[in-house]
């Protein structure tokens, strides 16, 4: 770790040779707030450094979400890397809070407003790779906790191929939205790609043969051959519809639904519209639920098309990663295809053949967790027509959902993590970790 945080006052500095630290950029707000240092120049001394190090330091461990948290004399820092927790370290307290004020500045937030959740974005740069970083600030008891979220605008999450969408995935989806009618939803855990996902199932539309209309906030992101809808001020959303509708939009993108007065207003426009969007929901089974409670069994039944769930999984590190050959009868215990005949794993601890011998270096691309990088798996419940029937009953309980899809043999989680063992992409331990989770 980068920071030099903790030491008493009375300590003696130690003599050592001073090293040029390659820090992160930030190079202004999303939002384009201008961002006066001269006017916070107090804040800018004791803190502009200290909030630098604590990002480079989350990037240049791969970190996708950097967490400060005040807990008592101290600020912790937690590192997210490829969804596992790691310890970033901690920092007084007092640092903390001119950290998270720095952020926030940055981010083009308000400083003085320190009660209530704000969020905004820093355009950044580290090692010549553009990152956005997303800031969310929240209040707690002891202070605020900071979260930022950063995204490599170098690595390329636009499209089908670049999330791994199988081709039955990418052509159940063009089937559904084919028909121009009803709901296609994503839902799935907090931090496992949903709103990624739902991207890139609106990409997967064809956009010339099709009208889509865009009526969700897409934030910086930009949606080749998709119209962003600006409304008129004061209309409502059932206005919004309707104009849309004489403009001859047949696909919609809209925000997260949310409630069940925005769901009623979509249902109701079901027939006119494919509507594409995120629910709140842990998997298929819970999304087709909630549906049922805001808008009723028989217009879930005859509207919703689909849902869409991602997991993530930690790929294998290509550097490092092990072959082995996989016992047959596991091959055939856990379903793998019967022609594979070599496996993948991270590589086993270090044992020295004699007392003494050094031990290797650790692997640069990994730092030896064996493991870097994550891919996606999806799962996807459609409406069959015994589906159908089922959620129409109001009878449609979890397990009853579930079952149905494995009767219709539509594509589970499970299928989708054994694919990505089989072709390397992963480890079996990797994908037991997972589904325990």
């Amino acid at each position: 770790m980068i920071f030099g945080f903790g030491k008493r006052k009375d300590e003696e500095p130690e003599e050592e040779e001073e090293e040029e630290i390659d820090y992160v950029l930030f190079n202004g707000p999303v939002n384009g707030t201008e961002v006066n240092l001269k006017a916070n120049a107090r804040l800018a001394e004791a803190a502009l450094i200290p909030a630098k190090e604590l990002v480079t330091d989350g990037l240049s461990r791969r970190a996708e979400r950097i967490r400060l948290e005040p807990k008592g004399k101290a600020g912790v820092v937690t590192l997210s890397v490829d969804g596992q927790a790691y310890s970033g370290g901690k920092m007084p307290a007092q640092q903390a809070v001119a950290v998270v004020q720095m952020i926030k500045l940055l981010a083009g937030l308000d400083i003085k407003e320190r009660k209530k959740p704000q969020t905004g974005g820093i355009k950044a740069q580290f090692q010549e790779v553009p990152y956005e970083l997303t800031v969310a600030v929240a209040p707690t008891p002891e202070g605020e906790r900071l979260t930022i979220n950063a995204r490599n605008l170098k690595v390329k999450m636009d499209t089908p191929d670049d999330l791994g969408f199988t081709p039955w995935l990418k052509e159940k989806i063009r089937e559904i939205t084919g028909a121009k009618q009803g709901f296609l939803l994503i839902c799935g855990a907090p931090f496992t790609g949903v709103t990624t996902t739902s991207y890139v199932v609106l990409r997967t539309v064809d956009a010339y043969l099709y009208n889509i209309y865009s009526i969700a906030d897409v934030g910086t992101r930009e949606l080749r051959g998709v119209t962003q809808y600006e409304p008129v001020a004061g209309e409502t959303l059932a206005q919004s519809l309707q104009r849309i509708k004489r403009i001859e939009a047949e696909i919609i993108f809209a925000d997260p639904l949310k409630d069940a007065e925005t769901a009623k207003t979509y249902a109701e426009w079901a027939d006119q519209f494919c509507f594409i969007c995120e629910i709140p929901a842990k998997d298929p089974a819970g999304a087709i639920q909630q549906m049922t409670q805001w808008i009723g069994a028989a217009a879930t039944a005859e509207h919703l098309k689909g849902v869409v769930m991602p997991k993530l999984i930690r790929t294998l590190c290509s550097s490092c990663r092990e072959a082995y050959k996989p016992n047959p009868k596991l091959v055939a215990k856990m379903g793998l295809p019967p022609e594979t005949t070599l496996l993948y794993r991270p590589p086993a601890p270090f044992e020295p053949e004699k007392p003494g011998d050094p031990e290797p270096p650790p692997c640069e691309q990994c730092g030896d967790v064996g493991y870097a990088g994550r891919a996606g798996m999806y799962e996807m419940v459609w409406m069959s027509e015994e589906m159908k029937q089922l959620v129409a009953s109001g009878k449609a309980t979890p397990d009853a959902i579930k079952a149905q899809a494995r009767k219709d043999k539509m594509q589970s989680m499970a299928q989708e993590g054994l694919r990505l063992v089989a072709q390397g992409k992963t480890s079996l331990e990797e994908l037991q970790r997972v589904f325990k989770g």
